[in-house]
């Protein structure tokens, strides 16, 4: 937000200076970003008058003008090579002596015999904003307006002997792009008199002769309408011109300048419709209809949705609400009454209409920040008032309001007693009601030391009783508040269950040589398609993002997979083959209950290529019982206890043969395998990829097995290994489970260290090798009891699962 200085005297009896002005704000919370005095490096630069202007005798590209700058004597002879200079103009003339920006010095010069007693200036000659003037005036001698005086510095005529301080807002504080609410700060911070305009309330008595109906009134809360008629339209008085210009708008004319300047004075957007190109007398505001077309005032052809919020007539939309109006109802010289909207719509809707049409405006910006819509009646009053005092039109009596939803009030009760707390300071009751009353807050019911206020319909910022503490600390000083202990009690919280999960699942993920990732919440909803996955798969019913920023990222997720090959794929065209990763995150899937998704808290893994477990050991490549391990091993971390896995089939993104489900107690919490060649082609991958997730909501709701520690092993343990010789379709974890069924407390641990298929061994059978570790904490074990040990798991492994030995 720009603040002219000058302006903010006009609200204002301002006793410091632009710079102390600047670190008061700043240290209140309104950052100021800079502080420009317009008029830097310009000095002694006049209003000057050519009285004629005639060729110069020895040079075809130059004239001799003479110029009268309001001092005692002979007009001044400047020569200039300009094209654009005509007797009877007025232009700023630096006379000898004078300095211009860069630190440019002017002096007496020679052109070609002819002396020159200064220079006529361009606008880009003083440094004006080029986007605030004519290419004429950028590029030619700059020309005045005819209520220049002869002799008066430029900068006072232009209005650039002014400061304009650049105010950093944050997106809370909307209420300051209007200059009555920097106004309100300023006042309050500083202690000084706040002088707000008067308005004639009189002028709403009356009827006016056209109608306005709200059809889309989810989107539209409020709409003004007043009528100005006998319209004159000019250029608009200096200082209001001197006002947008500082604020680095461009004066167009006196119409569409009164609207631009109440819209920075009150905050509120306005627009001015050409009365009479309205058809049926009436405004209706309502959705676009589908296809519907309208050409904007920068004459460009805008294609409209349902989506969109339009202003229309009886046969078409004259506007896109709270973004720009329509060309055809546009004011123009030929205009004799003007229809003034000053209306509050919807944000949200004002921002998705503003992002699709790629069209961005002062107006929009508001709105997209929020605007106080109890303020709409002043601003379009103000307006009113404003055109008559400088003879554009005459206001018709009469008012048109339609206010379907009204600002609800609200009240907030402040006690002294937080505050402190809060703050670590000792005010007093009397003292934090003083702050408070400088924002001119309504006091409702003081009560001990608590205050009731009701909150302005211009702080919708103010929500809670915390809000009016901070306002608290803004007024007394952040600079202020003393350094001290936290007087509120620091009670540790207890974690969640699931915090705990979460926290130990990274941890144990990390310490596997997993790297995390953390992928966007949002995806693209064509991945599902590269999953292979069928209409009706539940992962497609997925939450649908109402303003999405991109197509890439319109649902939200429900699964982690999308994340980790998107994640692999970046990473494989960039030749990074070798990957271990790893995300916790949630996913989130249609509720039955409520508006809200419902979130679950997942763990997903991706494997592939090659890895090297230690610097004396070979390359390995990643396979899918890397990945098991993988699991098993979270798993034990977390439960305490072994998982099972159950082969799957059909599943669209998993290798047909090598899936599996994982499975707690018979319950399943998740799946892993190889990645589909299909899905693997989908994504132009080249090498086998492993993926695998876990439901860690399942997890944590599960009974976890009490953790016992027993001592270190005194005695020996004795190794034993078997190859067991059995059908294609039977699990290694059907041998586990006999082996821990049968060997019981002896068995201390057991490992499946080889599969092998091949010669000697029948087509459809496989060979597994185990490695069992026998030990009884208690006392030393015979090889005689180990043998008969292990004969009896080999006949029990032969009689269950039809299996033999090699």
């Amino acid at each position: 937000m720009r603040v002219s200085y000058n302006w903010l005297k006009k609200y204002v009896d301002l006793k410091v200076s632009p710079m102390e002005l600047a670190d008061k704000l700043t240290m209140a919370g309104l950052e100021v970003a800079s502080v420009e005095y317009l008029a830097e490096g310009i000095d002694k630069v006049v209003v000057g008058k050519i009285l004629k202007v005639e060729p110069h005798p020895n040079a075809d590209k130059l004239v001799v003008c003479s110029v009268d700058v309001g001092t005692p004597g002979e007009p001044l002879q400047i020569v200039t090579g300009a094209t654009n200079v005509a007797a009877g103009q007025l232009v700023p003339v630096a006379v000898v002596g004078a300095t211009l920006p860069g630190d440019f010095k002017i002096r007496k010069a020679n052109f070609r015999g002819l002396p020159s007693y200064g220079m006529l200036c361009s606008a880009d000659e003083l440094k004006i904003n080029p986007a605030l003037v004519s290419l004429e005036d950028r590029e030619g001698i700059m020309s005045l307006g005819p209520d220049a005086q002869i002799g008066m510095p430029v900068t006072t005529y232009l209005g650039l002997d002014d400061y304009v301080i650049e105010i950093e807002l944050t997106p809370n504080r909307a209420d300051c792009l209007s200059m009555i609410n920097v106004a309100r700060e300023v006042a309050a911070i500083t202690g000084s008199r706040l002088n707000l305009p008067s308005l004639d309330l009189d002028r709403m008595q009356g009827e006016l002769p056209c109608s306005v109906e709200i059809e889309a009134d989810d989107l539209c809360s409020r709409y003004i309408a007043l009528m100005i008629e006998d319209i004159q339209l000019g250029p608009s008085p200096r200082w209001m011109q001197q006002c947008l210009l500082a604020a680095g708008m461009r004066p167009i004319n006196n119409v569409v300048d009164v609207t631009n300047f109440v819209m920075l004075e009150t905050g509120q957007p306005l627009h001015a419709f050409d009365y009479d190109t309205l058809h049926g007398r009436k405004i209706i505001v309502r959705r676009a209809k589908p296809n519907e077309n309208m050409m904007s005032l920068d004459g460009v052809l805008r294609r409209l949705d349902p989506e969109m919020l339009v202003i229309a007539d009886e046969d078409r939309a004259v506007g896109i609400a709270g973004v720009m109006g329509g060309l055809e109802t546009e004011v123009t010289d030929a205009t004799k009454t003007v229809l003034l909207e000053s209306a509050h719509f919807d944000n949200m809707s004002i921002r998705k209409t503003a992002r699709k049409l790629g069209l961005r405006s002062e107006a929009s910006s508001r709105f997209e920040k929020g605007v106080n819509r109890e303020g709409a009646l002043f601003a379009a009053l103000r307006a009113v008032q404003l055109m008559e005092e400088m003879g554009a039109g005459k206001g018709k009596m009469g008012i048109i309001d339609v206010y379907p939803h009204p600002w609800e009030s609200y009240e907030i009760t402040l006690r002294t007693k937080r505050t402190n707390q809060i703050l670590g300071t000792d005010f007093t009751t009397q003292e934090i009601k003083n702050f408070i009353s400088q924002l001119d807050f309504t006091v409702l019911q003081e009560e001990g030391d608590s205050i009731r206020y009701l909150i302005p319909s211009y702080r919708q910022d103010i929500t809670r009783e915390i809000d009016l503490i901070e306002e608290v600390a803004r007024l007394y000083g952040y600079n202020k508040i003393p350094v001290t202990m936290p007087k509120s009690e620091m009670t540790p919280e207890q974690k969640t269950p699931l915090q705990s999960l979460h926290d130990t699942v990274v941890d144990t993920a990390a310490a596997l040589g997993l790297t995390e990732i953390v992928s966007y919440s949002f995806i693209n909803p064509q991945s599902f398609d590269k999953l292979n996955l069928p209409q009706e798969h539940p992962w497609r019913q997925v939450v649908q993002i109402a303003n999405p920023l991109t197509e890439e990222q319109s649902v939200m997720r429900t699964s982690l997979l999308p994340g980790l090959l998107g994640a692999a794929e970046r990473n494989f065209s960039r030749r990074q083959t070798a990957l271990s990763l790893f995300e916790v995150g949630r996913v989130f899937l249609p509720s039955v209950s409520g508006p809200l998704p419902q979130e679950r808290l997942q763990l997903g893994i991706l494997i592939s290529g090659q890895f090297k477990p230690g610097w004396s050991w070979p390359v390995q490549e990643l396979d899918f019982y890397h990945l098991k391990g993988m699991l098993e091993y979270l798993i034990e971390q977390v439960l305490g206890t072994k998982l099972s896995f159950k082969p799957i089939t059909g599943k669209p993104f998993l290798h047909p043969g090598r899936g599996a489900e994982v499975l707690y107690r018979d319950q399943v919490i998740g799946e892993m395998g190889e990645l589909h060649p299909d899905v693997q082609e989908n994504y132009g991958f080249s090498q086998r990829v492993y993926i695998g997730y876990l439901d860690l909501e399942r997890i944590a709701a599960l009974d976890k097995k009490e953790i016992r520690f027993t001592p270190i092993p005194r005695f020996p343990s004795v190794d034993r290994h078997m190859a067991v010789l059995l059908p294609e379709e039977v699990s290694s974890d059907r041998i586990g489970q006999v082996i821990r069924e049968i060997g019981g407390s002896l068995v201390a641990s057991y490992e499946l260290f080889d599969v092998y298929r091949g010669p000697q061994v029948p087509a459809g059978w496989k060979s597994l090798a185990y490695g069992i570790t026998y030990q009884d904490a208690e006392r030393t074990l015979t090889d005689e009891e180990v043998n008969q040990l292990h004969d009896k798991i080999k006949e029990a492994i032969k009689e269950q699962l039809g299996a033999d030995f090699r």
